[in-house]
């Protein structure tokens, strides 16, 4: 039953992604979550970091989207130094506006993997969608009100799925 929360790759940071693998296994797309995944969810805009970063994963051929379930004015606002295709209140776990990004990115759900910071919204998600499931850990220890809320159940999950990864 937790095997939904699971991730397929988990990794510390965004900049840890698994490139080489994610070329044998044929992925195209690039779908990350914002908050505490790509910055801290206070962090109005994109730092030269992660500018630099969007601009050598387009260079690598990948296709990105910024997949939030924020607010209008916070992706926007995010993203206009990113410019990448970027989608507000996502509602995930939800899975409309991640199979309206997959299409906009002209890829498949194969060809897709999604990046976020949360199991119980970017992991559920991505299984729901039949997309591959990349897990972060979060950036820092700030937090929205209500995904602090999740923390403390997601460790549980987290630790559940490293017990099973160790056998």
């Amino acid at each position: 039953m937790l095997e939904r929360f699971y991730p397929d790759i988990y990794i510390d940071n965004i900049f840890l992604l698994p490139l080489d693998e994610f070329k044998k296994r044929g992925i195209k797309a690039l779908v990350f979550d914002i908050d505490n995944t790509v910055a801290p969810y206070d962090m109005a805009e994109a730092d030269e970091e992660m500018i630099d970063f969007f601009k050598f994963l387009k260079k690598q051929g990948y296709r990105l989207c910024l997949l939030s379930n924020n607010n209008k004015k916070r992706v926007e606002k995010f993203n206009e130094k990113l410019e990448t295709l970027a989608i507000y209140r996502a509602g995930k776990p939800g899975v409309k506006k991640l199979e309206n990004a997959i299409f906009d990115m002209g890829v498949t759900k194969k060809q897709t993997a999604l990046v976020g910071d949360q199991v119980f919204t970017d992991m559920y998600c991505a299984h729901k969608a039949g997309v591959l499931a990349v897990l972060t850990k979060p950036i820092c220890n700030r937090d929205q009100w209500m995904t602090k809320v999740k923390r403390g159940l997601e460790r549980k999950v987290i630790k559940a799925y490293l017990r099973r990864m160790a056998k």
